[in-house]
């Protein structure tokens, strides 16, 4: 079978060349043993390969051109709450802050968290630097065109970094805010399946005429059981979940770099009792590309958007045994009133629908009301030092 990009025939050569095996299963329910890598493996080489990643090459991937919009395209709303969460931790640390947004895309929500802040406190430049880590070179880009844009911080850029050399950065040990706006979600994660009531995990191989498919291979990652049994999850026969090992990566690296300051974490997802329900025997694996779902992460290598739900009793618990303090849970709705958003809906007298009021006001509603982002997105705050 001829590949269909760089990307794919690449995967094809590591899994060509991997030392573990599957069971890979055919129609009639007979099985042959393959060579294979863990879908944890396979999701990272589709998202972040260095060369031919989906989120390290191509055009811009958010917005109406690209596959998927994030929250803070709804309006300057939640900017406005954030901005305002910015300045009262500041003065409750009586600090100036590093506001780093990981995993900033196109920088809008940090540009217009800036905007707001600007508006709100004419001290904000000496109190906020926004630092973006971004790996995305068209994204990139447009970050700093976000904030060229924006009058009171003409005079001073954003600093940009990869996430690569954010690590070894020495503003990362100073007093900081880190925004996660929808960044859980896109880290690689493992497939587990209970399997004749045997805890198997799901691999990927490649099969000359079906291409890249799905195989039973046994756990690769020694913690997986030791998490599905600390957060109370109890597969049912046959159903499968996702294990979020790059989301404790993440957080185990974070914490050790940081000395203080908030990770606030704002993502779609539930915790154990719902992730793991029994209405979900396919797990919360979903693919985006040019705004359409499906669930087929074996096509489009690395031209579509991977991604699922994020487990946070598993963020919880994970959290705390790496070093942060758990201090607030509750859905993006509760956030935003709690930090003052009703008092940013403003009377006017105007007819115009299309008014700056009127247009501010409908943002909000939208934020408050609507029977989807608003319930299914939740904000977790975690704290150090």
């Amino acid at each position: 079978m001829m590949m269909e990009n760089e990307l794919a025939a690449s995967i094809a050569e590591k899994i060509a060349g991997a030392k573990t095996y599957g069971k890979l299963v055919d129609e009639d329910g007979g099985w042959s043993s393959v060579k294979c890598i863990s879908f944890f493996q396979y999701m990272q080489a589709c998202l972040y390969d260095p060369q031919y990643g989906y989120y390290r090459s191509g055009p811009i991937r958010v917005g109406k051109e690209g596959d998927f919009y994030t929250s803070s395209g709804i309006g300057q709303v939640l900017a406005e709450v954030l901005a305002k969460y910015a300045l009262d931790y500041a003065a409750l640390v009586d600090k100036p802050l590093k506001l780093i947004e990981w995993g900033a895309g196109t920088g809008r929500l940090s540009a217009q968290i800036a905007a707001a802040g600007c508006e709100r406190d004419l001290d904000w430049k000496r109190k906020m630097q926004p630092i973006l880590i971004e790996d995305h070179p068209a994204h990139a880009e447009a970050a700093r065109n976000a904030f060229a844009d924006i009058s009171c911080l003409s005079d001073a850029e954003p600093l940009l970094s990869s996430s690569e050399d954010a690590w070894g950065e020495t503003w990362l040990k100073q007093p900081s805010i880190v925004l996660a706006n929808e960044l859980f979600d896109a880290f690689p994660v493992h497939r587990v399946q209970l399997v004749n009531g045997e805890l198997m995990e799901l691999g990927v191989a490649y099969h000359d005429e079906r291409g890249f498919v799905e195989v039973q291979m046994p756990l690769t990652d020694t913690r997986i059981t030791n998490w599905l049994n600390r957060d109370h999850i109890q597969l049912l026969e046959g159903q499968q979940t996702e294990v979020h090992a790059g989301a404790v990566d993440f957080l185990n690296k974070l914490e050790a770099v940081m000395t203080s300051g908030r990770v606030v974490i704002i993502d779609y997802g539930h915790k154990a009792e719902e992730y793991a329900a029994e209405h979900r025997m396919l797990g919360t694996l979903m693919c985006y590309s040019h705004h359409q779902t499906n669930t087929n992460p074996y096509s489009r290598i690395g031209e579509q958007d991977i991604t699922s739900h994020v487990p946070f009793t598993f963020i919880h618990h994970s959290a705390e045994e790496g070093g942060f303090q758990v201090t607030s849970y509750m859905t993006q709705k509760q956030f935003l009133i709690e930090h003052g958003v009703m008092n940013m809906l403003q009377n006017h007298n105007s007819t115009d629908p299309f008014s700056k009021e009127a247009r501010r006001n409908r943002a909000i509603r939208q934020l408050l009301l609507s029977d989807q982002m608003s319930e299914t997105f939740k904000v977790m705050v975690l704290e150090k030092g």
